[in-house]
């Protein structure tokens, strides 16, 4: 058995995140700016071409934000030739940098509003979302409920939280901490809409993953540690490709935060997934693409 303290390191963690957001934040500090257009990243004038003929947005995942989520996945699809957009929501009053906190359906109304504001500047009929952890499964509130089904033609999930999760058995431990629940519900609905069980989960996943017209791929790591079990992000329904990371390169040792913020590997797959019809295949050696 694990040591104590390695054991409840993530719970921790958790609990410890929700009690930061309580604490007024400094007015000095602002959410960060956005990407700068000089690198065609949230370029506004970028117009998508032929070969890539839909514009990307990239959704981050809880406690990150529209910078540093995408430092590196980011210019990768931008100098494949796409024109890449990525948004900040869920934010909470008074926390800065840490995003993606607030009620899930919320964010999912913001993704839908930057949805139309890129289709608008971009001409395009429809975008192609990608999201790492939150980011790929809140997307699918917005296909499901918000009529984002019409407006996006494929969404990518690197590390979603699909099924909600367990923290590796953790959160069972919840009923435990006096308070903790009231806590994470009270000062990070998002942190409580995760977990496996929640009212969130049980009417997202009700009738079925997906929706008709929109492909949809998830890319996990077997050794994520925040997305437990991590079978659980795999999607079952129509126009779904479930990837394991470790079926393409077995030495691939990423891990939750990993695979979404530097993995060249995972990043193939995210390109192959965008443009199926030009996929080439994913091994140990796309990391030098």
């Amino acid at each position: 058995m694990l040591p104590w303290k390695r054991v409840l390191r993530p719970l921790a963690a958790l609990l410890l995140a929700a009690a930061a957001v309580t604490v007024p934040a400094s007015a000095a500090h602002s959410a960060p700016a956005a990407a700068t257009t000089s690198s065609g990243w949230n370029d506004f004038s970028c117009k998508p071409s032929s070969a890539h003929p839909r514009p990307v947005v990239l959704v981050h995942g809880t406690l990150a934000n529209s910078v540093d989520n995408w430092l590196v996945l980011a210019p990768y699809l931008k100098d494949r030739g796409y024109c890449v957009f990525s948004l900040d929501y869920g934010q909470l009053p008074g926390v800065p940098f840490f995003h993606a906190l607030g009620p899930i359906d919320k964010s999912a109304a913001q993704l839908s509003a930057y949805v139309d504001k890129v289709l608008a500047a971009t001409g395009a009929a429809k975008a192609d979302l990608v999201g790492h952890s939150q980011g790929g499964m809140m997307p699918r509130y917005y296909l499901k409920f918000l009529g984002g089904a019409a407006k996006v033609n494929a969404l990518v999930g690197i590390a979603p939280n699909n099924h909600g999760t367990t923290l590796g058995g953790l959160t069972k431990l919840l009923p435990f901490f006096p308070g903790a629940e009231d806590l994470l519900n009270a000062a990070t609905p998002a942190l409580a809409q995760q977990v496996v069980g929640s009212d969130f989960m049980t009417r997202l996943n009700a009738g079925g993953d997906t929706v008709p017209g929109v492909r949809y791929t998830v890319i996990a790591t077997r050794y994520d540690e925040v997305v437990t079990p991590y079978r659980t992000q795999f999607l079952t329904g129509d126009n779904v490709r479930n990837v394991l990371l470790q079926d393409l390169c077995p030495l691939d040792l990423s891990e939750h935060a990993l695979i979404g913020l530097v993995d060249k590997i995972a990043f193939h797959e995210v390109a192959n997934a965008l443009d199926p019809a030009r996929a080439t295949p994913t091994t140990c050696a796309s990391v030098l693409s």
